[in-house]
Formats: structure tokens, sequence, C-alpha cells
């Protein structure tokens, strides 16, 4: 604390410091620019011992010299200058990835989930090695309770330690309800029942953390995709390995074949094909060559390409995959929040029953106060069991269990659930409002057709085209460029060339003058009769024209429709969903490809606000609406609808501020994937909810009644707590099926 205060202290641009010791992150608050890299590097020993010792540096909290003040939210530690209240009003948060997790390096310490295992195995050989010496009478009483001790303390010690963290803070939960039922069997001579129950207890707490070490493990495997360095091409053709935190927009990186892209880009020269699998679950090789984009994590299969970067590392489709699955991991589903509500009162509700229920049959139906009479069960042992089959240890577990699950599964599908709030309410939904362009159609244009005038010079207009095109960047010039690409077109020189702004180009290509352009830059020249003449071409097709001094022609384009959206949205309506299109194009070429789809409703030529008022509109019907788009003009009507979704991490960054889900391989097919895992998680909630209470419900009242042993109990809590968190953990394993 005091290195990190020392460093606060020499950098007056940087106001505030923050560490979070679960999320593995750091940040630095400023009111001005600050150079990002220099102060990681600055930070990077002082992060490194933090990472040693992270516990000591979450527990410590004071002030220091030099009006430093220290002080802990939760898992975060945050160093800060002293100010005014309204100061911190004014900074700006920069977060960035600790340096050790950030190179892909685990900390040494033995995952928690393995030490409560280890736990919960010494408890239950020790256990039953006591349970055994005690039917054959093989050992003397001391040396039983010696066993017996060994097991508790190896099945509670986990217990004992959140239990004292917690009373620290006044707060009470279901591990000192264990411990206590523990502690009040083994002091009436129940060490059996005793060890039994904190066998089970640390048996499904193992259970727990190992469901959310899996769900971590999603993000982890992230981490270590993420590139440590990148061979950076300089201005004179010189190559040099940086670390990519050097990287800047614009620099020209070089990526071999084996390699991962280091940031995210567009391919300059060469080409090759990348795995995006652990971005966007695309199980096949994704073909990149000049012009095609390329993302940070994804690796590179063959041929050596160059790529100018176009997003700064920290900012790349990683992090962002990043930090979406860790805001998942913190935001919390409606169900859970209420559960997490009432822990604490229903915890003291539960002792106030057992406290009122040992006075009732101590005094009330005469039975012994603490030991046994004549097979009589003392009041206390019936107060024990009462205490064990009442706590809540299934019901707290029942819904994170399957919230967890499901969002490590959906990632592993390349579907992101911004928390568990976006799982129960996708289930929900009666109404889809869909984008046309990037989300029902591909987003990117290719060419469909060449023609001349007269016919028999195709290959020579393509030819012209791809010449004048190779020098813009216009989404038209890239399908010609592509298509010139697969039909193996000459290189041509360009000389001469020009920019006609909003309407073509023009230029020498081998020494004879082209024009390029739409049908209006030709229509009021010596061509216009020509023009006059030609029919218009079909709403759903762009046209350009060539024009050179020996032909003519012109080359159709369409937005191509995705293959995968006719059965997607065919499987929404069966599920009993009704589809509606929201676009901001001509009403024909909506229709034409409402028509090819089959969607049940079309709103076209819509204006950003005017798709707003759409998704009002179909919400005030009493339809829960989810709205999924792509464009930074879809991102007010994602922020309208009951749930947003997102088109993919090519999708605009105000689309993906909003979007609570996010189909990660813009494959719109995985819409109903996650809609059917929304379902199913749902259920899983559902199923964990009636055996927890059901539980609960039924052992209290036969437990009342007085029928049933404390090991009984001690079997039926235990059990339904390790049903719910299997049940669960079936989402992690098993997941959906993939549709196709």
């Amino acid at each position: 604390m005091e290195r990190l205060a020392a460093f606060l202290r020499a950098r007056g641009d940087v106001k505030a410091l923050k560490v979070n010791t679960q999320l593995h992150t750091a940040a630095v608050a400023s009111i001005s620019g600050i150079d990002l890299v220099e102060i990681r590097a600055e930070l990077d020993a002082i992060l490194r011992d933090i990472e040693a010792s992270r516990d000591a540096a979450r527990a410590w909290k004071g002030r220091l010299p030099g009006g430093i003040v220290v002080r802990g939210e939760g898992d975060e530690t945050i160093v800060e200058r002293e100010s005014c209240d309204t100061a911190p009003h004014f900074w700006t948060w920069r977060e960035f990835q600790w340096p050790l997790k950030a190179i892909g390096i685990e900390p040494a310490s033995v995952p928690e989930w393995k030490a409560l295992a280890w736990s919960a195995g010494v408890c239950g050989v020790v256990g039953l090695a006591g349970f055994i010496a005690q039917r054959l009478t093989l050992l003397s009483h001391p040396w039983l309770v010696t066993l017996y001790s060994v097991a508790i303390i190896a099945g509670g010690w986990d217990a004992a330690l959140e239990t004292w963290n917690n009373l620290k803070k006044a707060e009470l939960d279901f591990h000192f309800l264990m411990l206590a039922v523990a502690a009040g069997a083994a002091s009436i001579g129940a060490w059996s029942e005793a060890a039994l129950l904190l066998f089970l207890f640390s048996g499904s707490g193992a259970m727990e953390e190992f469901a959310l070490h899996r769900t971590q493990s999603e993000v982890n495997s992230l981490l270590k995709s993420a590139p440590k360095e990148a061979t950076l091409v300089l201005p004179d053709g010189t190559e040099r390995v940086v670390p990519v935190e050097a990287v800047k927009i614009g620099d020209r990186i070089l990526v071999h074949a084996g390699e991962s892209f280091a940031a995210d880009g567009q391919v300059l020269k060469g080409s090759s094909a990348s795995d995006e699998s652990s971005l966007t679950g695309e199980s096949h090789p994704v073909d990149k060559e000049v012009g095609s984009p390329v993302f940070s994590g994804s690796l590179n299969l063959w041929g050596a390409v160059e790529i100018e970067v176009q997003r700064l590392p920290a900012e790349s489709t990683l992090q962002k995959i990043i930090r979406l699955i860790q805001t998942a991991q913190k935001l919390k589903a409606p169900s859970e929040r209420f559960t997490d509500k009432f822990g604490g009162r229903y915890t003291a509700v539960v002792f106030a029953l057992g406290f009122t229920m040992f006075l009732v049959w101590w005094w009330g139906m005469g039975l012994p106060a603490f030991a046994d009479e004549a097979g009589r069960p003392s009041a206390f042992y019936r107060a024990m069991t009462v205490l064990v089959v009442a706590s809540p240890c299934a019901l707290v577990l029942s819904i994170p269990a399957a919230i967890l699950a499901a969002i490590a599964c959906g990632a592993r599908h390349g579907i992101l659930f911004r928390g568990g709030a976006a799982i129960e309410k996708l289930s929900q939904i009666g109404v889809v409002a869909l984008d046309k362009t990037g989300t029902l159609t591909t987003g990117e244009l290719s060419v469909e057709a060449c023609e001349s005038f007269p016919p028999g010079h195709e290959p020579r207009i393509l030819e012209l085209a791809v010449a004048l095109e190779g020098k813009s960047k216009h989404p038209v010039a890239r399908a010609i460029q592509r298509h010139g690409v697969s039909k193996a077109v000459r290189k041509s020189d360009v000389s001469e060339f020009e920019s006609l702004t909003g309407k073509g180009l023009r230029g020498k290509v081998d020494g004879v003058e082209c024009i390029l352009g739409r049908r209006e830059l030709f229509q009021a020249g010596p061509w216009k009769e020509f023009f006059e003449s030609m029919p218009p071409v079909d709403a759903d097709y762009n046209e350009v024209w060539v024009i050179s001094d020996r032909v003519v022609g012109r080359l159709l384009l369409r937005d191509e429709i995705r293959k995968e959206s006719a059965a997607t949205l065919k499987r929404l309506r069966d599920a009993g969903i009704r589809t509606v299109m929201l676009t901001g194009d001509r009403r024909h070429a909506a229709d034409l490809v409402a028509k090819e789809l089959g969607i049940d409703e079309v709103r076209s030529g819509l204006s950003p606000e005017q798709k707003v008022e759409a998704v009002t509109e179909l919400s005030k019907a009493g339809a829960k609406v989810a709205m999924v788009g792509d464009g930074v003009n879809d991102a007010p009507c994602l922020a309208a609808a009951f749930v947003s979704v997102a088109m993919g991490a090519r999708a605009s960054d105000s689309a993906l501020e909003q979007a609570e889900i996010v189909l990660m391989n813009d494959r719109i097919e995985n819409f109903s994937t996650a809609y059917q895992l929304s379902k199913a998680a749902r259920r899983v909630i559902r199923q964990n909810l009636v055996v927890s209470l059901g539980t609960i419900m039924v052992m209290v009242v036969v437990s009342i009644a007085g029928v049933i042993p404390l090991s009984l109990g001690v079997f039926a809590h235990e059990g339904s707590t390790v049903v719910v968190c299997l049940n669960g953990l079936r989402l992690l394993f098993f997941g959906v099926k993939r549709e196709s």
C-alpha cells in the first residue's frame, strides 16, 4: 500500500488507483489524458507483488502520509488523494488487466474447490473410520472422540473461517447454522451425525466452487489466448518485436502462421485463415484476404499476413468479451437477489424455531432436556434436527448454480449473457424485433452479376471496376475487390485517380480514361439518353456503372440474406414468438426480404426515433419485446426493449453497451439457441426451488413430529443441496443442442 501511495504522490496526473483482487483488474483515475502504457509499466512490479499477497492487500485500509487514503469496497482496494466530495465526479477511470493474468500466468495457489474437496475427503475417510471402529468396538471412547474431532475440524474448517468473517460484520448465514448444529450434536454425544453433517456440507461446498471455477475458466482461457507481443513493421520496412501495450492505431503488424493476432485490424497484405472459435464459437476456419477484418486473440492458421491496427489491444474484441463475461458473473438475476435478501433473517428465524421447539419438547411435552432416556431422544437432539432440515443451503444455492452454469454454457457457444437477469428475461419474450441490415442479412455486399452493353465485354468491365475500386475503402469497393480475387482478375495500373465525392471514381486504367459510379453521375451528360432507356434495377440491388472509351457495363450488388435466418425465424414462430422487422430500408426491399424469410410484420423506412416508437408500441400491446440489432442507429431501440441483443463482436460500441445479450459470431441462429438455453435455465431454477423448498417444508414437518433421527435429517438436507448443484451443473456440462 505504501508503494501504491508513493506512486500516487509522484504522479500528479493520477488521482486514484483501484485494485480488484477477485476480477484481477486495476484502474487509474484522472481528469486529463494520461499515458496508460507508461503508467502500466510503472505499476507492473507493484501489482506483481499484490498478486503474491492479494489477501493482505485487500484487508488493509487507513491513512498514509501525504494525504493518501486507502479504503476497501468488497474485493476492491481504492488508494486515492484526499479531496472534496465533488472531485471524484470529474474523474475518468481507465481499467486494465493485472499483469500476471494478462500474460496468462495463474496464481500458484490451489483452486478453492480442490481445497474443499480435500477437506471433505479427509472428513469422510476419518469419520467413516470412526463409525466403523465405533460399531465394531475396536477403539476406546477417547480414541473415537479424537477420530471424530479430526473429521469435524477438517469438514468444518472452511465454514468456520467464513463464519468468523461474517461475525466480524455482525452477519449470520447458514455456515454458522451448520457449525452450531455440529457442535450441538457433538455436545450430546452424536459424534457420527456431526461428522456426517460436515462431510456432506463441505462436499456440497466443493461442488459449488467447482461450478464457479468452471465458469471462471471460460475467462481464463480467453486471457491465455491474448497475445503478449507483436511484430511491428516500421516505415523503413524493418521489423521489431514490441509488447502489445506499445501498439497504436494505424501501426502495421506482421503475423506469422501459428501466431495470434495482437489487435483488431484489417489485412493489408497476404492471405490466410483464422481460428476464431475462442471468440465466437465458430468451429470452422474463417478465410482472410486483403480487406478482411481480423480480431485480437484469434489464431492465424497459415500464411504470413500484414495487418493495419484499427483498435488498441486494450479495446479489442477479446478484451470486450472478457469484460462482458466478468460483468455477467457479478450481475445477479432478480430471483437470486431475492434469495440473498432473506438469507440472514431466515437464519435467525430458524434459530428461533429450534429454540422454541426445544422449550415445547422440554417444558410442554416433558422430554429430557439434553440426555436421551429409555429410547426417548432429548429435546435438544430434536431441536438440532429441526435446525438441520430447516437450513436454507439448497435454497441459497439453487439459483446461482443454474445461472453460473448457463453463463458458462452460453460463452462456450458464442452467446454472452450480461448477468442472470438477461437469462431470466429472455425466456419471457413474446415478440422479437429484428433489424434487417447486418442482422437478417450479412451487412456485406456481394457482386451478383456483371453486365456489358453490348454483351461480351464482361471480363473487361470487371477488370476496370477492380482497378478503380482498389483505391477506395467503401463497402462497395470491398465487395468488388473480393469478387475480383475470386475471379482471379488481372491487376491493372491506375493513374490520375480522382474521387468524385458521393458519386464515383475517375482515373486512367492502363492509360485508358475510365469512370465508375452511380447512375445519377451519368444522367446529366452525354449518356443521358442511354440511361433513360435503361430500366431501373430491383429495389434490393445496388448498381455500379463503368464507362470507358470502348466499353459500357455495370455490376449488380446485393446484401446477402443470412442463410440461417429463415430456419431461425421458423423455430421462433414454432415457439409462439411473433417476428417483426424494423428497418430504415425502402419498403420494396424490406418486403422482398420479409417474404423470403416469412416474417410476420414489416415496418420499413424507419428513423432511429421511429424504431424506438415501434418497440414502445409493441410493448404497450402487452408483449415483452426482444430487440436484435448491430448498428449505432439500433442502440436507442435496444435500450427501449425488454431484452436487448447485439449481433456479434463486430457490432458498434454503442450497440454493445446497450445489449444484455451478445451473439459473438454473427450467427442469427444463436438467438434461438440463446432462447432455448434461457428456457432451460428457467426450468432448472424452478426445479431447484421445488426440490429445496419442498425438502425444507416436508422435513421440518416430520422433524417437529419427531419421527426422523438427526442422521436422516442430515442426509435429506445435504442430499437436496447436492441435487440442486448437480441439476444446475447439467447446463454447464450438457448445455443445449446447437442449431445448425
